[in-house]
């Protein structure tokens, strides 16, 4: 009896093995088919006459593309479609004190030649250096034009060196303009002197941001101070001064190089005392923090010097708070300044 019952189990094993698709590793490894690995070839060739056609082919493609590139670069440099004919076509855009024939010279040896070799890099410097053009643009327009657009220069006073009058900006860059044309322009700025030719383009740069600071200053009391100034001096960076007019004479004031607007204001609340008291004033130092300096023309005559006081036609007098009285005018060792006149 137990021989027939481990009987019976084991036959119902193997029956449900079979219906559930057990089987054994062994014969499921004999009856199951291996599964192929794919095998990824290269481009190159693995025998020596397909690498030779490989080879070959790639020297002709590459043999190909540089006949193209140099069919394609000739035609551009021998096609006479693409050659500056004559000067019209060459475009200027921007042009108001610089001229046309001064613009064309830089491209005088460019007439004729094919429009893909003019170094157009070179042609903006060129352009740059003359004076009065500050910022340049050059351009190809398919298949024969040029085009060239500047932004010039902005003057912003005149400027004296000797007995020539011109035009400088805000770089310290010296613009000459020829007087019918100046006059037709109607400028109206003040004339700078104390800046050369001579200095290097850093030291009038420089300068000229100094006097723009100082104008800038004179016109922040909304008063439009700056147009009353006849001549403003920046040979001395640490002493500017303008000359101002004054019942009919001008007045030499020196501003030194900060606080302008509150030292003008000054100058002119006591402007009136001073013209009662010295007639001749000529020039007036306003640099010094608790006094000031008044210099006399050299023609004030002994009898306004005596009257004011003086052995010498040059007086200090204090800066005086209000209601305090003036002080004295203080006896100076130097006589007659005329700085500058």
């Amino acid at each position: 009896m137990p021989q027939e019952i481990s009987s019976e189990r084991s036959g119902s094993r193997r029956l449900a093995e079979q219906v559930n698709g057990d089987s054994d590793p062994g014969e499921d490894g004999f009856l199951r088919a291996r599964r192929r690995v794919p095998v990824r070839r290269g481009l190159i060739p693995t025998s020596r006459t397909g690498r030779i056609l490989a080879a070959t082919a790639g020297v002709g493609a590459l043999a190909v593309l540089v006949v193209l590139a140099i069919g394609i670069r000739n035609f551009f440099r021998d096609d006479p479609r693409f050659r500056i004919v004559s000067s019209s076509s060459i475009q200027i855009m921007g042009n108001t004190q610089v001229t046309r024939p001064e613009l064309l010279s830089v491209f005088g040896s460019d007439l004729g030649r094919n429009i893909f070799f003019i170094p157009l890099a070179e042609r903006r410097a060129a352009l740059e250096r003359l004076p009065w053009v500050e910022h340049a643009t050059v351009m190809r327009l398919l298949p024969d034009q040029l085009r060239v657009a500047i932004v010039e220069r902005t003057p912003i006073a005149f400027v004296r060196h000797g007995s020539t009058i011109g035009l400088v900006d805000a770089h310290g860059v010296l613009l000459h303009l020829p007087p019918a044309a100046m006059a037709a322009k109607h400028y109206s700025f003040p004339v700078v002197t104390g800046i050369s030719p001579n200095d290097p383009l850093p030291v009038r740069a420089a300068r000229m941001h100094l006097y723009q600071q100082f104008i800038s200053d004179l016109d922040s009391g909304g008063a439009r101070v700056s147009t009353q100034l006849s001549e403003v001096d920046l040979a001395d960076p640490e002493d500017v001064w303008a000359l101002l007019p004054a019942e009919g004479s001008d007045i030499q004031v020196h501003f030194g190089d900060s606080d302008f607007l509150a030292r003008y204001r000054s100058y002119q609340q006591h402007l009136p005392e001073w013209r009662q008291q010295y007639p001749h004033l000529a020039s007036v130092d306003m640099r010094y923090e608790n006094q000031v300096v008044l210099d006399m023309t050299q023609q004030a005559s002994a009898a306004d010097a005596a009257a004011a006081g003086q052995q010498h036609p040059q007086a200090a007098a204090s800066k005086h708070a209000p209601h305090v009285p003036p002080k004295p005018a203080a006896k100076s060792s130097k006589a007659g300044r005329t700085k500058g006149r």
